[in-house]
């Protein structure tokens, strides 16, 4: 080997050669000048081997190839739909600069990126939408005020405009709340009392379950419900799972906050009397903006974030949560928590 250029009469070349290719995340087929596969890497043999779905990827790999030894070299997107749908790009180029040498067939995977593509531009789309609304309210509240001289009107006009710039607040705080925990994990290692925290923000959010007529009580029994973990994540979970609670609530009703053990984990649980989730939304209540009763969430000022922050923070901390609801009958939030998250056991 001299440089960069591998010798083909060099079995560590070639040896090193191939295993290359065999970490590269794209599938990669050679093969030679007679059409015969000369060599696959393992994620084209993944591909060749896999369920029929994919049968028809392989199709388009043999008609590529076809045509490259025909002089007619291509890049192509393809895509199986599934479910789930992904999508690939392939494409067709000589070994040695002419299809004398063979065929390369390279296929690349783009389902992640393509999907993350459309996440960020449903949050851009979502987000624009979510500040429009109170922003062109203020515009409109703040003009009606300029011509308005009847007292009384103006007060409830600024009432108005003053709620309308606190939905703004949330949102923009909810934002950067959900930016932080994705971006940077759980970063400080404390020790919390799981009971503490929840009385703690109990105390805080009562004044919200006053003004709803929802009773909010904890019930925990004797043990031991401290873990290592980021107590400004933990609270503002909590905090978003109890208002999300006391939110879809009905007047007269209660929010109970339960805590338990279970082995080397702790198991809280916010557990309403409320109108309940349809089955159909189960699968989607974490994800950002999604909202199950639209006119609801915007009446009690909800932003659609709550529940994506508590996701994002409990899984910074090892920890799962799961819901269970019935429409009509309320719902019952579970997370659950390791004392030490992967990686701190002693």
């Amino acid at each position: 080997m001299e440089g960069n250029t591998f010798n083909s009469n060099d079995a560590y070349s070639v040896s090193l050669l191939e295993a290359a290719l065999e970490s590269v995340a794209s599938a990669i087929f050679v093969f030679n000048e007679e059409g015969n596969l000369s060599f696959a890497n393992q994620v084209a043999r993944d591909l060749s081997l896999a369920r029929h779905e994919e049968a028809g990827l392989m199709k388009v790999v043999d008609d590529v190839k076809l045509a490259a030894l025909d002089g007619t070299f291509q890049e192509l997107e393809f895509s199986l739909y599934g479910p789930p749908k992904r999508d690939f790009t392939i494409r067709t180029s000589a070994p040695f600069g002419n299809r004398d040498g063979g065929v390369i067939v390279t296929i690349e995977d783009l389902t992640t990126r393509n999907q993350l593509d459309i996440i960020r531009r449903d949050f851009v789309a979502n987000v624009s939408h979510e500040l429009r609304t109170p922003i062109g309210a203020l515009g409109l509240l703040a003009e009606t005020l300029a011509f308005e001289d009847d007292a009384s009107v103006r007060h409830r006009l600024a009432n108005r405009i003053q709620n309308e710039a606190f939905r703004v607040a949330k949102i923009i705080d909810d934002l950067l709340d959900l930016s932080k925990f994705e971006s940077e994990g759980s970063k400080n290692e404390d020790e919390i009392s799981i009971v503490d925290l929840a009385l703690d923000v109990i105390e805080n959010i009562n004044p919200t379950a006053e003004n709803a007529s929802v009773k909010v009580t904890l019930e925990a029994g004797e043990g031991d419900f401290n873990i290592v973990g980021d107590p400004i994540q933990l609270r503002s979970a909590l905090t978003n799972l109890i208002d999300n609670s006391i939110k879809y609530s009905e007047a007269n009703s209660e929010v109970i906050v339960a805590a338990s053990e279970e082995g080397d984990y702790v198991v809280i649980s916010v557990t309403d009397h409320g109108i309940g989730i349809p089955q159909k939304d189960l699968d989607r209540i974490f994800e950002r903006f999604y909202r199950v009763d639209q006119a609801r969430s915007r009446q009690t000022g909800g932003t659609g974030l709550g529940l994506s922050i508590v996701r994002h923070a409990v899984s910074n901390h090892g920890g799962t949560i799961e819901v269970e609801s019935r429409e009509g009958i309320g719902s019952t939030f579970r997370i659950k928590l390791p004392r030490n998250r992967k990686g701190d056991e002693k």
